[in-house]
């Protein structure tokens, strides 16, 4: 089973329209694919038409955006009804705010030096009330103030980076809620990004499998192969289903493409057997 459980589309921050992503998928050998746009679900009907027509599983998905400890996480939505009430609702309150804050971030890199980055974001921007950090990332590449979107967050918009503009999204019990309303399974989006202690972690794990969480992803292509081991162990220790995801967003962006990540660690209980 070659599953992609993580990737975007044009709907939210990636660079090609569902359609596409769902081509590159099967492209690169595919068999079970979820597109998880950040905070919204309007490609859905398309990916999984286009997904369908290719052959290849579909399974609805959806990325929603979390703060937790002062920090953002991700936590991904498998197996969802997207026509679901209560998570169209929720989904619609986490996206409010993102224009203002993106005014905000490019008023920081006009203070640094990089006029124009709100307007120039724009461009890349098919929905502006999804405007993210991406877009402005993608426009300093583009700009010369950068060499990689990668560098543009190292450097420029990380947490805590002086172009950073915090933002309040949804909470963790919420957005776990919501999935669980829309028939879903709750997933911890790539761990090793985040940067907390191991209590934090431990607490936040926790926390996840008492709101209704199952699964963290292990092998994602914002993980490194030795963190595949580490959070297969956290997985096991906890007792998480594990999934696999590449995070893409599009062609040569990041570090894996579609259906290019190895398999899963042994010993572990793939998430994606709830749909075969």
């Amino acid at each position: 089973m070659n599953a992609d459980l993580h990737c975007h589309s044009n709907v939210s921050d990636g660079l090609l329209a569902p359609a596409d992503v769902a081509r590159r998928a099967h492209q690169g050998g595919v068999t079970l694919w979820a597109l998880t746009d950040h905070d919204e679900v309007a490609g859905q009907g398309e990916a999984r038409r286009v997904a369908e027509e290719l052959g290849m599983g579909y399974v609805e998905g959806v990325e929603i955006s979390v703060t937790w400890a002062s920090r953002t996480v991700h936590i991904v939505g498998l197996g969802i009804d997207p026509a679901c009430p209560a998570l169209a609702e929720g989904l619609y309150a986490t996206r409010h705010g993102r224009a203002a804050r993106a005014r905000e971030i490019g008023a920081a890199l006009e203070a640094l030096g990089m006029p124009g980055a709100y307007e120039g974001a724009l461009q890349y921007v098919s929905n502006p009330d999804l405007i993210s950090r991406t877009h402005f990332a993608r426009y300093l590449v583009e700009q010369g103030f950068a060499a990689s979107t990668a560098d543009v967050f190292d450097h420029f918009l990380g947490d805590g980076k002086p172009g950073y503009v915090p933002h309040r999204w949804a909470s963790l019990e919420d957005a776990v809620g919501w999935i669980n309303a829309a028939g879903g399974v709750a997933i911890v989006a790539h761990p090793g990004r985040y940067r907390y202690t191991q209590l934090e972690f431990d607490t936040l794990f926790g926390q996840f499998i008492d709101l209704g969480g199952k699964a963290i992803e292990v092998v994602t292509g914002s993980h490194t192969p030795d963190q595949y081991r580490e959070y297969a162990g956290v997985a096991r220790r906890f007792g998480f289903e594990a999934s696999r995801g590449s995070d893409f967003h599009g062609p040569g962006e990041g570090r894996v493409e579609l259906g290019s990540l190895p398999p899963l660690p042994a010993g572990l209980t793939p998430v994606w057997e709830r749909w075969l």
